[in-house]
This record gives structure tokens, C-alpha cells and sequence, in this order.
């Protein structure tokens, strides 16, 4: 009997032997070394009782980490699947798991989706920071960095043009920096609808003067006759002082934005500001054409060109968040509109091809169809649900391949709107989230919290022995240094081993 219990004794001792207390975030976990065996070259597999963190008294070791991670994280051990806990924010676990030395490619499938929201997100955010959208004003450092006057502003040397550069730069390019920014792109504004609205109505009738000759015939009597000969038209001259008044601020908009940009390349790489001076260079070369051009037969061709200008209603987008919202969607959504248009193609060729072949089957007399080509572009109105009538089946099998061109059209338009609409909505609530952050921070400081001393004549892990020395104590500082060493361990703190040991191991 004595020999069954001195057998059940050693194998209760020999059971709590391979047993290891985890005392994470104060929560304890227990659990056999052998499991954490199962994955090798991590944190956990590699614990020895020389570590710094290691409590002989409690005979545990201690992690100032996330206890809910870190269930996750010892579960991984137990069952080889790794799940992602939808109460923790995406970074704060890819950094618990960078801590204990795990991969976050090994998260389950069923999590997977959930857990890379937070990387859409982020690139989300960082697009946001692209389109500057942020109004809070920057402070002096960040405007000297970003003007390339650093060095000089930390010698306190800023000369009165690095000084008034930045001013200048905010007046003409951030309209919600100040009232005067603010007033400056009201008339912005102002000058790009009169131009655009001026542009639109000097081509109506009655905003035209006409030119007229008085031509001399001769009579077949051998008198002489004249008559009025209107050979063309010309805008009225009220249009031209406009347009003058106009292209000057642009001019000395686009000047002074240039003059103080902070960067001259990106500038001009800017599509907006390529649209800009583009469309004042064509009032330009519209002068000079006019002037010395005038004469030629196809002069009203170069007249074309001047269709630029109405693109600067793009430099709208500098003073409505919603319109760079917008265009961000299109972009964000290029491949929808990539396929979109493929499937357009591929449905127009379809339906061309049929109502052709359809409307030579039966007797047509009044056939519209006489040409592939031709049915390209009743397809397209088909499709695109347009339907300008001035095109259409007569026979039935031509009605029915009809019918099947207006269906497909709707799908094949429809199928992409909803993903154009969900990135719209993303940035958007994106944007009005950034908005209602508190634009001043609370700055935590890295205090680490100090350990209590081992007790009189307890060996310290560095070797050195003795109450309140240097070194003593369960968890004393870097090379026994101060005896107060940080208990709480990041992925920038080495545990710290015995000299004695034979296994030493640093968690960079």
C-alpha cells in the first residue's frame, strides 16, 4: 500500500513539474510545457527560470501584456488554430502576436475577413492624408518641414520670405486656413463660374453680332446694286473684356501659388494645376490665333481647343472635400469601371451582331439595320438604357433580340454600382470620423513600474546576491543596474539570463 502511494506521489510531482503558470495582463494561465513545445523558435517555448521575468516566490512568470490576446495566443498552442478575438483592434494584435514570436498569416479562414479590416482601413486613412482633407491649422515646426526650412527654423535664422512663404501658400491653396484664405478662394470661385458661364453664352444666337458686307453687283441693265452679305458671326466684345478680366486672376493665381509653392515639381506633376495653366494658356494662343490666324479657312477648328477651359471646374475640388471624395471613389473603383466597360463591349459586339442577322431573316422593306457597324450604336443606346428611338427593330425575332439587349444592359450597368457606392461611403464616413477627432492628444509617457527585492540571500539571476544591491531582485534592471527593472516586456526589451545558463536568448 505505502508502494502505491509513494507511486501516486511521484506522479503528482512529476505532473506539476511539467506544468508552467503564465501570469498575463494578471490573469493566470496554466498549462504543460509540452504544449508549449508545439511551436517552436516563439517566446513561449524558449522559458527558462533564469529570465527576468520569472517569479520564484510565485513560481510563475509574469507579462504586462493583453490577457484576451493572449488566450488566443495559448489556445494556438493547445489546438494549432489561431483565432482572432473581434473585442481587439487589428494593430493591438498583430503587435501581441509580434511579441510572442507568432505569424499573423496563421489566422483562421473564419477570422480572416474580420481581422484585415483594420488593414483596409488604414490604407483608407492614408489615401484620406493624401487628399489633405484635414483643416487643423499645422504648427510651425510641421510648416517649416514642409517648406525645407527645418534647419534654419530650430536656429531661429527665418528670414522674412521663409516667414511670409508659408502665409502666402495657405491664402491661395487652403481656403479653410483663415477668413482671408477663405475670401480669396470665394473669389477664386466666383472668377471660375463667370468664365465657364461666359464661355457657355457667347455661343447662343442672341449673344452674337453678326458681320455684314455691303457687296456692289452689277444689274443686267448695266446699274450698279448693292446688298447686305452676313458671312458669319462674332462674340459680342463684352465677352472678350470678360474673359480678359478673368484669365489675368488666373494668371496671377497661378503665379503666386508657384512662386510659393513648397515644392515646385509636385506642383507642376498636379492635375488640377496642369488643367489650370493649360486652360490659361489657351486664352493665350486663342489671341494670337485670332490676330494672326484670323484668315485661314479652318480657323474655327482651332477654336476647338478652347474646350480646356472647361475643365477648370476641377479646381473646385480644392475648395469642397466632397468633390475630392468623389473623384477618389472613381479612382478607388477602377477596376469595376475597367469590367464595366468590357462587359458593355462585349454585350454592344453581341446584340450589333444579332439584330443585324435578325432583321435580313424575315421580309424588312424598312430596315434600319444595314450594317454591323449600325447596330454598334443602337446596342450601345440599347444598353445603356437611353433609347433615342431613332433606331429599331420591325421584325419579331429582331424585337425579341431587342428585349434581350435592354435586359442585359440594366444587369451589366447595375452589377458595379453598389461597390462604387460602398467606396464612396467608406470615405466618406471616413472623413466625417477624422472630423470629429479631438485634434489634441493626451501623450502617454513610458513609465515602467519597479519590482519588489528578493529576499536576504536569495541569488539573483545576474549573479549577485544580497538585499537592495545592484542587481538583486526578481526582476532588476539591465546588467543589475538601479535594482529596479522594468517587469513589463515589449518587443524592444532583451529577458535577461543567468551567465551560469546555458541557454540564452534575445526577443528583438
Amino acid at each position: 500500500m505505502q508502494h502505491y502511494t509513494h507511486a501516486a506521489m511521484n506522479l503528482i510531482n512529476m505532473d506539476s513539474e511539467n506544468r508552467v503558470v503564465l501570469n498575463v495582463g494578471g490573469i493566470r494561465h496554466e498549462t504543460y510545457k509540452a504544449t508549449l513545445k508545439k511551436i517552436p523558435a516563439t517566446r513561449l517555448s524558449r522559458l527558462t527560470e533564469a529570465l527576468a521575468n520569472y517569479d520564484p516566490i510565485l513560481n510563475e512568470y509574469f507579462f504586462d501584456r493583453h490577457p484576451g490576446v493572449f488566450a488566443q495566443v495559448l489556445n494556438y498552442y493547445r489546438t494549432g488554430k489561431l483565432h482572432y478575438p473581434t473585442d481587439v483592434c487589428g494593430p493591438l494584435f498583430e503587435e501581441e502576436l509580434e511579441f510572442w514570436g507568432l505569424d499573423s498569416n496563421q489566422v483562421e479562414p473564419c477570422c480572416w475577413m474580420t481581422y484585415t479590416q483594420h488593414r483596409d482601413t488604414q490604407e483608407t486613412l492614408a489615401v484620406l492624408d493624401r487628399l489633405d482633407l484635414d483643416t487643423e491649422k499645422p504648427s510651425e515646426e510641421e510648416l517649416a518641414r514642409k517648406f525645407g526650412f527645418e534647419e534654419d527654423y530650430y536656429k531661429g535664422t527665418i528670414s522674412w520670405w521663409q516667414e511670409m512663404k508659408p502665409r502666402i501658400w495657405s491664402l491661395f491653396d487652403e481656403p479653410y486656413s483663415s477668413n482671408a484664405a477663405k475670401t480669396i478662394g470665394v473669389v477664386s470661385v466666383f472668377f471660375i463660374c463667370i468664365s465657364i458661364l461666359s464661355f457657355c453664352l457667347k455661343t447662343h444666337p442672341d449673344m452674337r453680332v453678326p458681320i455684314v458686307h455691303n457687296v456692289t453687283v452689277k444689274t443686267a441693265n448695266g446699274s450698279a446694286a448693292w446688298f447686305l452679305d452676313k458671312s458669319m458671326t462674332n462674340a459680342h466684345i463684352a465677352f472678350f473684356y470678360i474673359e480678359c478680366v478673368c484669365n489675368a486672376w488666373f494668371t496671377f493665381e497661378i503665379l503666386v501659388r508657384f512662386i510659393s509653392s513648397p515644392n515646385k515639381c509636385e506642383f507642376l506633376k498636379s492635375s488640377v494645376n496642369i488643367i489650370d495653366y493649360i486652360a490659361t494658356l489657351s486664352f493665350y494662343i486663342d489671341l494670337v490665333l485670332q490676330r494672326f490666324a484670323s484668315h485661314l479657312e479652318n480657323a474655327d477648328i482651332l477654336e476647338f481647343f478652347s474646350i480646356i477651359r472647361i475643365m477648370r471646374l476641377f479646381k473646385l475640388t480644392r475648395h469642397s472635400s466632397g468633390l475630392k471624395i468623389l473623384i477618389q471613389t472613381f479612382r478607388a473603383s477602377a477596376k469595376e469601371l475597367t469590367l464595366l466597360v468590357f462587359f458593355l463591349v462585349l454585350g454592344i459586339v453581341i446584340f450589333a451582331s444579332l439584330v443585324y442577322y435578325a432583321e435580313r431573316i424575315q421580309p424588312n422593306p424598312h430596315n434600319d439595320f444595314n450594317s454591323i457597324p449600325l447596330g454598334l450604336w443602337w446596342a450601345l443606346v440599347t444598353m445603356t438604357t437611353v433609347g433615342y428611338g431613332d433606331m429599331a427593330p420591325k421584325t419579331y425575332i429582331g424585337m425579341f433580340v431587342g428585349a434581350l439587349c435592354a435586359l442585359a444592359g440594366v444587369l451589366t450597368i447595375a452589377l458595379p454600382v453598389p461597390v462604387i457606392v460602398s467606396n464612396f461611403a467608406m470615405y466618406y464616413s471616413h472623413t466625417q470620423a477624422r472630423a470629429k477627432l479631438p485634434k489634441k492628444r493626451r501623450r502617454v509617457l513610458p513609465v515602467e513600474q519597479p519590482r519588489q527585492p528578493r529576499l536576504p540571500g536569495e541569488r539573483a539571476p545576474g549573479g549577485v546576491s544580497g538585499c537592495g544591491t545592484p542587481g538583486s531582485g526578481p526582476h532588476s534592471g539591465p546588467m543589475g543596474s538601479g535594482g529596479t527593472g522594468p517587469r513589463r516586456m515589449n518587443n524592444k526589451t532583451k529577458d535577461l539570463v543567468s551567465p551560469k545558463s546555458d541557454m540564452a536568448f534575445s526577443f528583438d
